[in-house]
């Protein structure tokens, strides 16, 4: 059995990103280790959600840890820094903040804990962060580096798949006309990864639930009212059903178009 460690920027990216896989591998009898680079305290909660002097980081860890167990996470750890934010906000330059952190010494964190799980696959994300969100960008680089420090064997970033999310986003605007104008906003051509470059992808169909109850562990952020809970439950497997990754290392020996794999172990 192997150990995958699962390199997240900040609390609910997890579930949404890697929830599937996370839950499958750990079904399958592998360890499973999710580490997460922030405590997500720029994240938006409504109104009264926290309690009178309770800290949305503090919350936002615990609900981690209970997405964890959901999914089957053996471990779960923080590196300790910062949330900075959407890129360009003030909260970039926050001290102790991710996007600020020196990524040698981050990677360091990091392969701390790849060597003291003896990680034979690490995650981490695309060189875009998926969306271009810095703490993304820095999951990144650090993961990268750390992968260097510790020796792993096997990496994985972790994606979304750019043309099926066009694809969506047109027939929502073919359904919805008032939608029309964004359908070729050119953000879209920036997010995640071309199908042609995807290497593998994950088909969690049969954990869907699993990934939702994980997602729904994330309250403060994802609670009965998001829009992720408003899809019906076809439209949510189609949506969220398979998990995009590019193996990186050893660098796939395909054509990712014809020879596509369907497991990352």
């Amino acid at each position: 059995m192997s150990t995958l460690v699962f390199f997240h920027a900040h609390p609910d990216d997890e579930a949404i990103a890697t929830g599937g896989t996370m839950a499958r591998a750990a079904a399958e009898g592998h360890r499973v280790v999710l580490v997460v680079a922030t405590h997500g305290e720029e994240g938006e909660v409504a109104e009264g959600f926290l309690a009178e002097g309770q800290m949305l980081g503090t919350v936002r860890i615990t609900e981690t840890r209970a997405a964890g167990t959901i999914l089957g996470a053996h471990r779960v750890a923080f590196l300790g820094y910062r949330d900075s934010g959407m890129m360009g906000e003030p909260s970039n330059e926050y001290e102790g903040s991710f996007w600020q952190a020196d990524i040698e010494e981050a990677a360091q964190r990091m392969a701390t804990i790849l060597r003291e799980e003896a990680a034979d696959l690490l995650t981490v994300y695309d060189d875009h962060g998926g969306y271009g969100h810095p703490d993304h960008i820095q999951v990144h680089r650090v993961g990268h580096r750390a992968a260097e420090i510790a020796a792993i064997p096997r990496v994985f970033e972790a994606t979304m798949n750019r043309d099926l999310v066009k694809r969506w986003r047109e027939e929502m605007a073919e359904d919805e006309p008032e939608t029309a104008a964004t359908r070729d906003d050119p953000a879209m051509d920036s997010i995640g990864t071309p199908d042609a470059e995807i290497t593998t992808a994950v088909d969690v169909s049969a954990l869907i639930e699993t990934k939702r109850a994980g997602m729904a562990a994330h309250a403060s952020q994802i609670n009965e009212e998001s829009w992720f809970f408003q899809l019906p439950d076809e439209v949510f497997a189609t949506a969220f059903g398979t998990e995009w990754f590019v193996q990186v290392k050893p660098p796939f020996d395909g054509d990712p178009a014809a020879d596509r794999r369907d497991w990352i172990i």
